[in-house]
């Protein structure tokens, strides 16, 4: 999102001191990460009640601390301890013991959205998978996993705060999930590489003959083919995430649907400029944003 896009989105927020249980100055704490952490992901934020963005907000919130233990440079012992103390703070804040703003908000949340400690706990799980050591080629079943993990378990959440805690809402957020991470995935192949992973299948590089090594991987002919591949495989998962949100409710599955559709429009310039160059950067320019969110977003 753009400064002027997340200054209007603050603007919207809670304004009294308390809202729905919600402290403001905790929102204020929480929101001020979302804006220090330059995402976009919070484009589709803007258009949900304050109430349920704070949710929103902490749940981003909660999984960058968590991504951030498994990508700093420490030692392994030391990262696990780091998420085994989030996972005990999972547990207390299923309770109703938040010791932080982000922790405070989820404890309120997880009542309001009735939200489930296992997609946290998921969430966490994905991370010590990249903190066990770098991701390189893993086979197509656990690439799938770890793609629920960090992904489709972000949005069972995301679902119920929107407003559907529906078992097709839940399709939704596995759909649209793995779609999203795959999208990431090609996006990133040389950012990947130069960290050392190869979030590709172990199956589908063997087929094409492209070597599982990071940096090999990206010079190697093959790669267009697998890469294809995951494309075509991200565009099933966005059209099946679409049938599902017919049967959803529809002013619930607003954010998801411009989610789903600044992703998908990344997709396409992805299979536009091809794979050749993994390491020349795809963007989408920022008129083509602003007609997304026009037409997904605020009609």
């Amino acid at each position: 999102m753009s400064g002027v896009g997340l200054a209007l989105a603050l603007s919207l927020g809670l304004r009294s001191r308390r809202q729905e249980g919600v402290e403001a100055a905790d929102f204020r704490a929480v929101a001020a990460r979302v804006r220090a952490a330059g995402t976009s992901f919070y484009q589709g934020m803007r258009i949900l009640p304050p109430p349920r963005r704070a949710a929103m907000y902490a749940i981003y919130a909660f999984c960058r601390e968590v991504d951030d233990i498994a990508d700093e440079a420490d030692t392994l012992e030391r990262k696990r301890q780091g998420l085994t103390r989030w996972r005990e703070r999972v547990g207390a804040f299923y309770r109703g013991e938040g010791d932080d703003p982000v922790t405070r908000i989820l404890a309120w949340a997880s009542r309001t959205y009735e939200l489930r400690a296992a997609d946290f706990l998921a969430i966490i799980d994905g991370m010590e998978m990249d903190a066990e050591g770098p991701i390189i080629a893993p086979p197509l079943a656990t690439l799938l996993l770890y793609c629920d993990r960090v992904a489709g378990a972000v949005g069972r959440l995301a679902v119920r705060v929107f407003g559907d805690a529906s078992a097709s809402a839940d399709r939704v957020a596995a759909a649209l999930g793995e779609a999203l991470q795959l999208t990431n995935i090609l996006r990133d192949l040389a950012e990947d590489a130069a960290r050392g992973r190869l979030y590709l299948p172990a199956e589908w590089l063997a087929a094409e003959g492209v070597p599982a090594d990071p940096a090999a991987a990206l010079t190697a002919p093959g790669l267009p083919r697998v890469t294809r591949r995951m494309a075509e495989r991200a565009a099933e998962r966005f059209a099946e995430a679409e049938r599902w949100m017919a049967v959803c409710d529809r002013r619930a599955m607003r954010p998801a649907r411009l989610m789903g559709a600044t992703y998908h429009a990344l997709l396409e310039r992805l299979l536009q400029q091809g794979f050749a160059d993994p390491a020349r950067p795809v963007r989408l320019p920022a008129w083509q944003k602003f007609h997304i969110v026009l037409r997904h977003g605020l009609f």
